[in-house]
């Protein structure tokens, strides 16, 4: 018993069938995450290293160089390049495709540690980086307020930034731009010079004064105390009270020689929000985050803050999940009209209401029964996934219009009755929609096997196209039939229905289509009696689009 014949005489088992795999599928687009691409992770890491006041010659040749020696060891690297400049070193370093990233940076980290001493001894540890899409900030707020620079970045600091760091699927809060508090001592040199004090002297004793030591413990009975000896700094006036000198005429203060002032730290980086002074907090979601869901519960929490603390205003800048919610929505727009063209081009041609209604079903069907297949692939929902939902929504129709077509021909012509003219027709067709879906997949299914970022971005498309051409000639072998063998009446003579305004369109639909019918016939009786000029007109078409190649620009991705 093939597939036809069970799906049209077990309708109640196919119905259910059919129920659970919209089901499935439903539930499975609800728990779908929202990404605007694929997770694309290069194989490349970067290592940085600073070594403050080294000119580039010296960076080159005292840390670049030693670090790609090192680097050269690790297994998998296939290329190093590097940069040197003031007080900074970069190396980048580019893995075969199909390294664990993960892996190879623990390696680079663990060759570094073992050679970190042919480094020199005042440089900041080298850092290791790896790129990684989702790793950028989902969400940019930009902080402003009336409050002194220094208040606004501790209030941030310390009451902000947990609010929406412990928001769920927030991974990291940076605040840039921020004024951090700094205590500045500003010698003044003829002072030093009267005094007869080295610079030496002033630092060790400053260092000495604001230290915070272990002083010993205690032991009593099965008690044990834990004993230390605060003495750091509390404010400016014990700053300036440091003794740095004790001579026989009196003791040299700090504030004697130099200037305590309670300021902030150099800035590197300038914040300006709506034209005013302000912070920006940069938030990143964690890896399995949702990122439209993410944001959402971010723009919540802004709405709080503010509430909260009225004397800051915080805004959005940027906001990824707005940006993919738009892009994710202005695609399923295109799927859905697409989808729904398909229908009415197929109700035009068709002129049959219950006919299109059959095959109108198999593209919702199929549609929502490969959300289940990239649910359980692992897949998101993105501009790829998407894309190639969109791209497959005209090609589902194709297996199911063929096997209607030859159950309207077993029904009409030969007077089968619909339960028969079903399954004969579905049987007939069977073999060839199955090697027209396979040559289809066929086309796409190098995708798979690309290799680097446009392998990562259009293998899902290509699985989606697949999912959606398996489901929809699944459902052409099985649903189509059933509801052909219910949907269709017995051919009966009808009397003449009189005119209204469902037969005006039928007509008209009828005289438009047999218009094209005649035209397309003229044509091709025109072609085959002019067979030299049409292969000649051909390739001169096929060599002036060849012609315009040159002149059309190429782009890793279109502008957004």
């Amino acid at each position: 018993m093939n597939l036809p014949s069970f799906s049209v005489k077990r309708p109640i088992f196919t119905t259910m069938v059919t129920l659970i795999l919209v089901i499935l599928g439903t539930v499975s687009l609800s728990r779908l995450q929202i990404d605007m691409l694929p997770s694309i992770e290069l194989p490349t890491l970067t290592i940085r290293t600073n070594y403050e006041g080294a000119s580039p010659e010296v960076m080159e040749r005292l840390v670049t160089q030693i670090i790609e020696e090192i680097i050269a060891t690790v297994p998998g690297v296939e290329e190093i390049t590097s940069t040197s400049s003031e007080g900074r070193s970069t190396v980048r370093v580019s893995f075969a495709w199909g390294t664990d990233i993960d892996t190879a940076a623990i390696d680079v980290q663990g060759k570094l540690e073992d050679e970190i001493n042919e480094l020199p001894d005042d440089i900041v540890r080298p850092r290791i980086r790896k790129f990684d899409i989702a790793s950028f900030p989902v969400v940019l707020l930009g902080i402003s307020s009336n409050l002194d620079p220094v208040e606004l970045t501790e209030l941030i600091e310390v009451q902000i930034r947990y609010r929406f760091a412990r928001i769920p699927g927030v991974a990291q809060v940076d605040v840039w731009g921020g004024f951090h508090r700094e205590v500045r001592i500003e010698l003044d040199p003829d002072r030093i010079k009267a005094v007869g004090l080295p610079l030496d002297k002033v630092l060790t004793a400053i260092r000495d004064a604001n230290l915070d030591l272990p002083a010993g413990k205690i032991e009593q009975g099965r008690y044990e105390l834990m004993l230390r000896a605060p003495a750091e700094f509390n404010n400016l006036d014990q700053i300036r009270d440091t003794v740095i000198v004790q001579r026989e005429d009196g003791t040299i203060t700090l504030g004697q020689i130099a200037e305590v002032k309670d300021t902030f730290e150099k800035l590197t980086r300038i914040i300006r929000v709506n034209g005013g002074r302000g912070v920006r907090v940069a938030i990143r979601k964690q890896a399995n985050a949702n990122t439209v869901e993410v944001s959402k519960r971010i723009l919540s929490e802004i709405e709080a803050v503010n509430q909260a603390f009225p004397q800051i205003k915080v805004v959005p800048v940027i906001n990824q999940g707005n940006f993919i919610e738009r892009s994710i929505a202005n695609v399923g727009r295109s799927v859905l009209y697409g989808g729904g063209l398909a229908i009415i081009v197929l109700l035009f041609f068709l002129r049959n209401i219950r006919s299109t209604l059959v095959i109108s079903l198999s593209i919702p069907i199929s549609i929502v029964t490969t959300f289940a297949l990239i649910f359980f692939g692992g897949f998101t929902l993105n501009l790829m996934t998407l894309g190639g939902l969109a791209l497959g929504v005209g090609m589902m129709v194709d297996s199911s219009i063929v096997v209607l077509e030859n159950i309207f021909r077993h029904h009409s012509e030969n007077g089968e009755i619909p339960e028969r003219a079903s399954v004969e027709g579905a049987r007939e067709v069977g073999p060839a929609i199955i090697a027209s879906t396979i040559t289809t997949l066929v086309v796409f299914l190098p995708l798979i096997f690309i290799r680097g970022v446009s392998g990562i971005l259009f293998k899902e498309m290509a699985y989606v196209i697949i999912f959606a051409l398996v489901c929809s000639l699944t459902l052409a072998l099985s649903l189509v039939p059933m509801l052909a063998s219910r949907l269709l009446s017995p051919k009966k003579k009808r009397p003449k229905e009189p005119i209204n305004g469902t037969n005006r369109l039928t007509a008209a639909a009828s005289s438009v289509f047999g218009g094209l019918e005649g035209a397309y016939l003229d044509m091709l009786r025109w072609v085959l009696n002019h067979r030299l000029f049409t292969a000649f007109g051909a390739a001169a078409m096929l060599g002036a689009s060849l012609l315009l190649l040159r002149l059309i620009g190429s782009e890793y991705l279109p502008p957004s």
